[in-house]
């Protein structure tokens, strides 16, 4: 009897042993510390480049003297709000939210800062209303691509953080990937603070290891999409890739992101190197994705507004799903839907009801700035009208 009754107990200790580690939490992994390797060759002096100035150590030592308090007063002179005409503001990766419950125009682009408007002419800001207290994106600071989206009660900001002091990928004779994600904030107002609410601060709705940018976000048949970039940089050629998320976008619900396609697939993609294109001062070899935005034109008909490199420099081009569907397959046009170094667009219906595209143009080698153009959704295509000159 008594050793009957010691097997039961050890019976019963085993089983509840058993069952406190299956409902234990996994343990987080311990992140792996990569050590940098050597990357592509540098750029050749005045070759053209996308990321940043190339330029050769100083011969001398620095003269540092008061750049203290000029960067205080840069700084200063950037935060301060004021109102600005369309035609004066420079950035990349314009976009624009047309909220109807506050009749605003709500402008943001990679920087991370808001513009607010009534007239899409004159737009004041720049108005700081991010909060990343908490998260790994708040020591990256900028946010690339920034977006505002309304979904449900809630507005949601979209942007893409950069940890270069993480590396989660050395790629020899290539590049050190960064730690890069696009991370989602949520505020009740169109102007903040949107502040973190994901299942645990800066958690990565993409996967840890891969490189990625750009996320939008787009809504199909009751599901909650996350569609963004897997870097070129990384895979050489990009891909556009999406992931479903839960109905409170707190976390990823997909076990793994789909790709959609690859950036050779569009006819006007160039190779980065064949057309002497250098990125951050470095000779990458690769076909580029950047920036995609979803719309449905008036008969239906889901496509995608991305951007890559080609012949004219900075290009915007567009894909169509077959099925009606993001699952695709997607058919790349077989040309540019605007060229001449401009990309990065989305589209947005005024208050009048008229459908713009604004995107980022850069005339040589001066700064990017922001571009109304018409559009025709009418038909099965999108159609580039005129550009809006203010």
């Amino acid at each position: 009897m008594k050793v009957s009754g010691m097997i039961l107990l050890a019976s019963m200790s085993i089983a509840m042993l058993y069952a406190c580690t299956q409902n234990a939490p996994a343990p987080v992994p311990e992140k792996k510390v990569i050590q940098p390797v050597e990357q592509a060759p540098p750029a050749d002096p005045g070759q053209r480049n996308f990321g940043g100035s190339i330029s050769s150590a100083p011969a001398g030592p620095i003269d540092t003297t008061g750049m203290a308090e000029r960067m205080r007063r840069m700084r200063e002179e950037q935060n301060r709000i004021r109102t600005v005409h369309f035609n004066d503001l420079s950035m990349s990766d314009p976009y624009i939210l047309a909220d109807e419950a506050t009749k605003t125009y709500y402008l943001t682009s990679s920087g991370g800062r808001q513009y607010r408007s009534k007239d899409l002419v004159m737009w004041e800001g720049p108005y700081n209303v991010i909060d990343l207290s908490g998260t790994w994106c708040e020591k990256a600071g900028f946010a690339a691509a920034a977006e505002i989206h309304k979904i449900g009660n809630y507005y949601y900001y979209a942007g893409t953080w950069s940890d270069h002091s993480e590396i989660i990928q050395a790629i020899p004779r290539r590049y050190n990937v960064p730690h890069n994600q696009t991370y989602l904030l949520r505020s009740e107002s169109p102007e903040g603070p949107f502040v973190p609410f994901s299942v645990t601060p800066g958690y990565d709705y993409e996967p840890y290891e891969w490189d990625c940018i750009d996320g939008t976000l787009y809504e199909e048949d009751g599901h909650i999409y996350m569609i963004f970039v897997h870097e070129w940089t990384q895979l050489i050629d990009g891909t556009m890739d999406y992931i479903e998320l839960s109905k409170d976008l707190t976390e990823t619900i997909s076990e793994w992101p789909v790709t959609m396609f690859r950036a050779s697939e569009c006819p006007p993609c160039g190779e980065m190197n064949g057309l002497g294109e250098a990125t951050f001062g470095l000779k990458m070899p690769g076909w580029v994705t950047d920036g995609p935005q979803m719309f449905r034109t008036q008969t239906g008909k889901l496509g995608m507004l991305w951007s890559t490199w080609g012949k004219e420099r900075y290009l915007q081009v567009v894909c169509y799903s077959e099925s009606g569907t993001i699952a695709g397959p997607w058919i790349q046009e077989p040309e540019p839907f605007l060229g001449n170094n401009s990309g990065h667009g989305m589209l947005f219906r005024t208050f009048d009801g008229e459908l713009r595209y604004v995107v980022h143009h850069s005339e040589g080698n001066g700064p990017r700035k922001p571009q109304y153009w018409t559009v025709d959704d009418s038909g099965d295509k999108l159609k580039l009208g005129k550009q809006i000159i203010l």
